[in-house]
């Protein structure tokens, strides 16, 4: 073996999973490919000591901090495929070579995947928003969208509506029940049914919402969420999912562990709701119940 542990991804859930190794004195190797998926936010908030800062520069001093232990590595690059071996597991990395190690933790996030909406994309993270409690806060009393992306797109905006009273509900031509609409408009939620065909204002910034019936609704920020995909990885290697309303994630146990013996999993690729916080609490689940298992085999 290459190393006792390999930790794919080198975000929050991935280093705070090797930083408990590297406590523990045990050789372990981050894999990171750079592609984080907080990477268009330019603060991160609600987390515990970090509030308003870069998600980058908290990262950043993750890397310095998980280098000083000795046991400790990271190496910049993509792990293309993975599959059990005698006594581990493999992965092979983008440019051909393979690694090898006991215990494998996936903490490789999610990717998510933009609706056909000409702009989104140039607006993740900044003006077109996945969660209230991550930016709700900085757009306090502000001019609100939310747009429907799926039946319980209109729990969102009921959500919404805590952070300012001028919420716009743009169902994007997803059907609302009667008592849907009775809820929504009792929170003095206005709503609109016709479907979005663009958004307004210079990227990054939003000032408003197009329709395809011609109304123009104004917003200065809007709120969706995003149907997810994850890596190949545990497919590969016969790791089971369950389905959530954004999609399939890797099923775990109390301690991370898929059901592949060896394999754990931490953060996005492995829980819904997503969230900073909750992807370090399960990385140090990981990192610590993954060393248990091989003290204790």
């Amino acid at each position: 073996m290459d190393t006792d542990f390999i930790v794919v991804g080198g975000s929050f859930a991935g280093m705070a999973a090797a930083m408990q190794l590297a406590r523990a004195n045990r050789p372990v190797r981050v894999i990171d490919a750079g592609q984080p998926r907080n990477r268009f936010a330019a603060a991160a908030h609600g987390f515990v000591g970090h509030d308003g800062r870069a998600p980058h520069a908290i990262m950043a001093d993750a890397r310095r901090q998980l280098l000083a232990y000795p046991s400790a590595s990271v190496i910049d690059a993509t792990v293309d495929s993975a599959a059990r071996i005698d006594g581990g597991f493999e992965v092979v990395l983008a440019g051909g070579e393979r690694m090898r190690a006991r215990r494998l933790i996936l903490a490789s996030g999610v990717v998510d995947q933009f609706p056909p909406i000409d702009g989104v994309r140039e607006r993740w993270g900044v003006s077109i928003l996945h969660c209230p409690y991550c930016h709700g806060y900085e757009f306090l009393g502000r001019r609100l969208a939310v747009i429907g992306m799926m039946p319980m797109s209109a729990h969102m905006a009921q959500l919404i509506a805590e952070w300012s009273p001028f919420v716009t509900y743009c169902a994007n031509g997803i059907a609302l029940d009667a008592e849907q609409e009775q809820v929504l408009k009792a929170r003095g939620i206005r709503i609109e049914h016709s479907k979005v065909a663009s958004l307004g204002g210079v990227a990054p910034a939003l000032d408003g919402i197009v329709l395809e019936d011609g109304t123009r609704v104004p917003a200065d920020a809007a709120f969706l969420a995003t149907q997810v995909s994850t890596s190949p990885l545990a497919r590969q290697l016969g790791c089971e999912f369950d389905e959530g309303p954004l999609g399939l994630y890797v099923r775990t146990n109390e301690f991370q562990e898929t059901t592949v013996g060896g394999v754990f999993a931490a953060g996005d690729v492995a829980r819904m709701p997503h969230n900073a916080t909750w992807a370090a609490a399960d990385g140090v689940m990981a990192g610590t119940a993954a060393h248990r298992s091989v003290v204790f085999t």
